[in-house]
């Protein structure tokens, strides 16, 4: 836990805030105690530091398990900062580590802590919002924890002879609360209009355009063809008379 807050507070913090001067827009939404779910959408690989770096409580994020299996001095060094940073590591490889990762977060959030999460699974493949997956849900309405939507927002800031430097901002919205689905953890159809709802104040507050589409199944099948994000989208949404009908919304469904 040390080591969480010398990152935060000497080795990464003040340097981050020097250059990149981030700014963040309702801090005041995020519970001072208690546990609550951060959902947020994800862009960078950065995004884990800038958003700690405005809160006073410490965020666990859960990880890919890869950040902590490497071997030799690299792999030491990599999974002692991860360890050290706040990250719990979870095997995305099948339905059932899937469900192991939520039965992590679900533990994280019973210890009454902050729980960091990309309700995408991964990083947007060209900065447009995708279909949220619904473990955050199911952690939602398991521990009652509320979820508050985060956005995180990059922009360019020219400088001199002709160079640019990456302003970072954090919005973050209201918290959700989903009380009236108690006793529903399970039922799918609720757990999707909950993630559907989520992620449309995730898209109201960072401006992106939504995609009816997993984000890790458009970079799968980029990797495997070549293609652009735009060219496999465009063979797996749905017909465009339908796609107004599955875009999330305030009702969720």
């Amino acid at each position: 836990m040390l080591f969480y807050w010398f990152l935060k507070f000497v080795a990464i913090g003040p340097p981050a805030r020097v250059v990149f001067r981030p700014k963040v827009e309702g801090i005041e939404n995020v519970p001072a105690t208690g546990a609550v779910i951060l959902a947020s959408n994800h862009l960078s690989a950065a995004d884990w530091i800038f958003m700690p770096l405005q809160l006073r409580r410490r965020v666990t994020f859960l990880a890919k398990a890869e950040y902590f299996t490497g071997t030799g001095v690299k792999g030491f060094l990599q999974r002692a900062f991860f360890s050290g940073a706040g990250q719990v590591p979870i095997d995305r490889s099948s339905a059932s580590a899937a469900e192991g990762a939520i039965r992590t977060g679900i533990r994280i959030l019973r210890e009454g802590k902050v729980l960091g999460i990309y309700p995408e699974g991964t990083r947007s493949p060209d900065g447009r919002l995708y279909r949220g997956k619904i473990g955050v849900a199911r952690m939602a309405l398991e521990t009652g924890a509320p979820v508050v939507p985060v956005a995180m927002v990059y922009t360019s800031r020219r400088l001199p002879f002709g160079k640019k430097l990456t302003q970072v901002r954090i919005r973050i919205g209201k918290p959700l609360t989903f009380s009236r689905y108690e006793g529903l953890s399970g039922d799918r159809f609720v757990e999707r209009s909950i993630t559907d709802e989520i992620m449309y104040e995730i898209m109201t507050l960072s401006g992106q355009e939504y995609v009816d589409v997993y984000g890790a199944t458009v970079k799968k099948a980029m990797d495997a063809t070549g293609a652009t994000a735009n060219e496999v989208i465009a063979t797996l949404q749905p017909p465009a008379t339908e796609a107004a009908d599955r875009a999330p919304t305030t009702l969720a469904g």
